[in-house]
């Protein structure tokens, strides 16, 4: 639930930064063990993965589960360099954010600054644009055309957003954005190093390993964890009492912790997920690093009333497509006949 009353201070903003500075502090040796214990765990995955392959495939599929654990680990490592809170220094964030940029299918600068504009825009009715899933309110929706309310009830779909979207966004959009202007230069410079170090990549594992071993080994793990990073992102905005308002009345801060869920998971799948559940916080403050989180939202006792969601309460938020601003709510498609038949 959304907590009731606002903090004390008028200067929201203020507030909130007063109160989680203390986070916000990188630590090297903290972040330098995380990658390296990391990294290590994902090359034993991956190399074992292979070696199942002679037992049985199914055993291979099993053991990529982890494997893709511990990508979308490293992922959140590079999600981290972008808001430049996983080391100290800067170079050292950009630097391992493009490394691990090929192993993740994604762009280090095209990412960090579309992820960027997200984090400005999360909730904004009035500027929906890149980084996010398209969600369109009731009147919107209502004012469409028959064949635009397919494309979005096609677009909205379970098997479009979680199958056919991570195939989408990470093989095949990742390698050319073309939604991104050209005057990006140092994004498209992205775009094509980390390109580049795929090639590179590729060639070197089918050349160690065969290319036939390579692929049904990577595949799998880079389905996957597309698959689990964009169900992650969408339940950390996508729930029924998230926030969406239009400007001026739009607030960052209400937006990071009316509209970001926190994701109460077990504790080895926030470890695995790299504490992105605590998504509320991380929007309030990006500059607090993963291996922080826990920790604030412990200490911090006015971060404890904000939406729960559950594994198993999560997974009824993938029904829900549309925001109805009378209620002030995210609604399926069910809901919306059922409001249709309602009387004015």
């Amino acid at each position: 639930m959304h907590m009731h009353a606002h903090p004390p201070d008028p200067n929201l903003g203020r507030y909130w930064e007063r109160l989680l500075a203390p986070y916000m502090k990188a630590h090297n040796g903290r972040a330098l063990f995380q990658l390296l214990s990391t990294a290590a765990l994902y090359a034993f995955g991956w190399v074992l993965m292979t070696y199942s392959l002679s037992w049985s495939y199914g055993l291979t599929l099993l053991l990529a589960v982890p494997t893709v654990g511990l990508l979308t680990r490293l992922f959140i490592f590079q999600h981290d360099c972008g808001h430049g809170s996983f080391f100290r220094s800067r170079r050292a964030n950009n630097a391992l954010g493009g490394v691990l940029g090929v192993l993740t299918l994604t762009p280090y600068r095209y990412w960090r600054r579309t992820h960027a504009i997200h984090h400005a825009t999360s909730g904004d009715l009035d500027r929906r644009t890149f980084g996010d899933i398209k969600t369109l309110t009731v009147e919107e929706y209502r004012a469409l055309t028959g064949f635009g309310r397919l494309k979005y009830r096609l677009y909205r779909h379970p098997l479009t957003l979680f199958v056919v979207g991570p195939i989408w966004q990470f093989f095949l959009k990742h390698r050319l954005p073309l939604d991104m202007p050209r005057s990006w230069k140092r994004e498209w410079a992205s775009v094509h190093w980390t390109n580049a170090g795929l090639l590179l990549g590729a060639g070197l594992g089918c050349w160690i390993f065969g290319w036939k071993v390579f692929l049904l080994v990577q595949i799998p793990i880079s389905l996957l964890s597309g698959v689990l990073g964009i169900w992650l992102f969408y339940v950390q905005h996508q729930f029924e009492d998230t926030y969406w308002r239009k400007n001026p009345d739009w607030s960052f801060e209400r937006a990071g912790i009316e509209g970001s869920s926190y994701y109460e998971l077990p504790r080895w799948l926030h470890w695995f997920t790299g504490n992105i559940g605590y998504h509320h916080v991380h929007h309030l403050a990006s500059r607090i690093p993963n291996y922080h989180l826990p920790r604030c939202f412990r200490t911090v006792q006015e971060l404890h009333g904000v939406t729960r969601l559950t594994l198993w309460s999560s997974l009824r938020c993938a029904r829900l497509r549309l925001w109805d601003e009378a209620s002030q709510r995210l609604i399926s498609f069910g809901e919306l006949r059922r409001l249709r038949r309602q009387p004015s």
